[in-house]
């Protein structure tokens, strides 16, 4: 039965996604659900809950206020905590039950924001899509609402780095290598779109000469981004190598030309990929092609995650269920993925694991590689 997960484990809900997005913007981010999404969140899905204060809480929803749809005690809930706490902005996030019986969350918000005059917003999760459904909105949202419309581009060239959540980087310095990676190419980093990001920085969003997209989580954004400030944006994870090297090339070309890369594949391997990677989009393509550049095996993407075909490779597939996932799997003498993903790899295979915060949450996460500081420990494994 498609959409069943028998074999393998799944990604971290949409909800959670918008809970990560906004976990460091000093905002009040309400999971609209009876009990039980927030102790998931905090124990599996935000490595950053012990260590950082953030707002984000759950409604409490019972079943009568559920089944009569007495909104006002949540709204009058928010509206009270909201004017003791005084956060920036207000988000409120949907699971399976308002998902069931209908909840206008745009409407609740309006009231919300009518009540206590904070900015408040609506997110009608269901807790069904993936992290990347209830991140990319939320990311999205927050920039058209609070960017700066007549921000001046930088003097020096800028960049922002679009979609960084633990989701995607965990807590192992990924996203400071990125930055690092930035600065040797000739770029500042604007925005940290959205870790090591306060609230203030979203004001210079469209300050930034281009935008580099380093996870599918942030395409909303990048999107509407060019839309409001004609802010061109390349795909790319720097995977450490010549991979890393030929995305500097292109972000370099994007931010003179003023014109968009927006496709994740910078290279076409030749003959039929025999190494998969599977995974969130952006990542998997990156790394697939630092595989091929470095060792010259053609390896191909799985993305298993929301991605749209168009942003890919011939070679690519989009594959978010098993019963898609193991006959793309059929033609790889090697595969790429989290852990968690080896039951459903075949034992002729060679299996090489590489965890992945948003699938298995915190049960690997010390084994999680930095690759855009150093991808040696994956693409040794080929050489």
């Amino acid at each position: 039965m498609k959409q069943t997960a028998s074999f393998i484990s799944t990604y971290s809900a949409d909800v959670f996604g918008v809970c990560s997005a906004l976990f460091e913007l000093g905002g009040m981010t309400i999971m609209h659900d009876a009990s039980g999404c927030n102790s998931t969140y905090s124990t599996h899905d935000e490595p950053r809950w012990y260590d950082m204060e953030s707002m984000v809480y759950i409604s409490g929803l019972s079943e009568m206020e559920a089944i009569m749809g007495d909104d006002e005690k949540l709204v009058s809930d928010i509206v009270r905590d909201a004017k003791e706490l005084k956060p920036n902005f207000i988000a409120i996030a949907g699971t399976p039950i308002p998902a069931m019986t209908g909840f206008d969350f745009d409407a609740v918000a309006q009231v919300v924001e009518t009540r206590t005059g904070i900015p408040a917003f609506g997110f009608a999760t269901t807790g069904m899509g993936s992290y990347i459904e209830g991140a990319g909105p939320a990311l999205a949202r927050l920039a058209e609402r609070f960017a700066d419309r007549d921000a001046a581009r930088t003097a020096r060239p800028s960049a922002n780095l679009l979609g960084l959540t633990p989701l995607d980087f965990s807590v192992n310095g990924e996203d400071a290598s990125v930055a690092a990676w930035l600065r040797k190419t000739g770029f500042d980093r604007n925005v940290p779109y959205a870790m090591g990001c306060s609230f203030a920085d979203l004001k210079r969003l469209g300050a930034a000469h281009v935008n580099l997209v380093v996870s599918a989580a942030g395409l909303p954004t990048a999107r509407l981004l060019e839309q409001m400030f004609g802010t061109p944006y390349v795909l790319g994870l720097p995977v450490a190598g010549k991979y890393a090297g030929l995305l500097a090339e292109r972000l370099i070309d994007a931010a003179k030309s003023g014109t968009s890369v927006p496709a994740a594949g910078l290279i076409r391997p030749e003959g039929t990929p025999c190494v998969a990677v599977i995974g969130e989009g952006i990542r998997s393509v990156s790394l697939a092609e630092a595989i091929t550049l470095e060792t010259g095996k053609p390896a191909f993407a799985v993305c298993a995650a929301e991605f749209h075909p168009d942003y890919l490779r011939p070679c690519d597939v989009c594959a978010c269920d098993e019963d898609e996932i193991i006959p793309a799997l059929a033609n790889a003498d090697t595969v790429i993925a989290d852990p968690l993903y080896r039951p459903i790899v075949s034992a002729d295979k060679r299996f090489l694991p590489l965890p992945h915060e948003a699938f298995s949450g915190r049960i690997f996460r010390r084994d999680i590689p930095d690759l855009a500081a150093d991808a040696r420990p994956v693409l040794n494994q080929f050489i």
